[in-house]
């Protein structure tokens, strides 16, 4: 908690305070009180910025000076990129060849060197260039500064919200699982991960990290492991992990747009799916919390995501490839286009009704 308390003190003035909203409808659709913390406002469009500015601050100042280095294809590309020119230092960010050319440009447009590598030479690519260099590695998730900046998120949300019961919380290798975890030690914290990339899950079976090869909509869930440092934190502070399909993410997703305006992206949607399918398991009536923790998806993503089918008929239909075999034909999601006329069978009303 210590660490968690000195990260947001660390990176406030670098950071949004991002809102907490109750989201009335849904959370009657759920037979819950719910409340989103929209990280999706943050810096970045995503709660990643947190983690990545706590590394950095805490580096000594010579190795921030000589820069940092990391692989990602998503969020975390962005953030430490734009962390790292706001801090007066530089960052390398090594992403598959295959990655979405919007999220390369959003990459080198915060500031961030940009180097394109197959997918399985990337961790060889940026082990080479921090030796070669001299740069720090920055690692997505398994980082203790990277835990104790998502922590940040949790340490708002107790402040905020100081009734909360349960906080569903979504994993990609654990990062803020672990933070939100250990900065709310009185509420009750659930996981939740997409069928097919259940890093997490199968790390607990196995009573350590399962290299995996991870299929999801939801590709800022879909890391190929658990961290070792981030799978003793969910034994010991999480009550359980569920997983959910990417047919009920799509309709959270949906669900979420319509209901509150909050235009998330997939892997924002699945503590809401994890709700309304009934998977998190928790008792009706409670207070429960979700972290929308990010909104990088562009229109046509959304095109084909949501138009073809409504909230009472699921996009089961779509089909989901391996997340490291994906092609920049592909947006800012990974999922193939679903076999539909744009806009067909887009409500033509979506219900007004937005509590939040």
């Amino acid at each position: 908690m210590d660490d968690v308390r000195a990260a947001a003190a660390r990176i406030a003035p670098h950071v949004h305070r991002t809102p907490a909203f109750t989201a009335t409808t849904l959370g009657e659709i759920a037979g819950v009180r719910l409340v989103v913390k929209a990280e999706l406002f943050q810096r970045t469009g995503s709660f990643k910025v947190r983690g990545a500015f706590n590394a950095l601050l805490t580096l000594p100042d010579a190795e921030r000076a000589a820069g940092v280095v990391a692989m990602s294809a998503g969020n975390h590309a962005a953030a430490l990129s734009y962390a790292a020119r706001t801090l007066g230092t530089t960052a390398v960010v090594v992403m598959p060849a295959h990655a979405n050319p919007g999220k390369i440009a959003a990459v080198e447009a915060y500031g961030g060197e940009v180097v394109l590598v197959e997918h399985a030479a990337l961790f060889e690519t940026m082990t080479r260039i921090r030796d070669e260099s001299g740069r720090t590695v920055v690692h997505p998730f398994d980082d203790d500064a990277v835990i104790a900046g998502a922590g940040t998120v949790g340490l708002e949300l107790a402040e905020d919200v100081p009734d909360v019961d349960y906080v569903v919380v979504q994993i990609g290798g654990g990062g803020l699982i672990s933070g939100v975890s250990i900065a709310m030690p009185d509420a009750r914290v659930i996981g939740v991960e997409p069928v097919d990339a259940d890093a997490m899950t199968r790390a607990l079976a196995a009573g350590e990290p399962v290299t995996m090869a991870p299929a999801s909509v939801a590709d800022g869930l879909c890391a190929p492991f658990a961290g070792a440092r981030t799978l003793p934190v969910v034994q010991e502070r999480v009550e359980r992990v569920v997983t959910v399909p990417d047919d009920a993410i799509v309709d959270a997703m949906r669900l979420m747009i319509q209901r509150t305006k909050l235009a998330v992206e997939p892997a924002a949607a699945a503590g809401v799916a994890a709700l309304l399918t009934g998977a998190a398991g928790v008792p009706e009536g409670a207070t429960v919390a979700v972290i929308a923790t990010g909104g990088n998806v562009d229109g046509p993503t959304y095109a084909r995501l949501l138009g073809g089918s409504n909230a009472t008929s699921p996009s089961s239909h779509l089909p989901i490839p391996a997340c490291s075999s994906l092609r920049s034909s592909v947006r800012l999601s990974n999922t193939r286009r679903p076999n539909h006329q744009p806009g067909h069978g887009q409500p033509q009303h979506p219900s007004p009704e937005i509590a939040i």
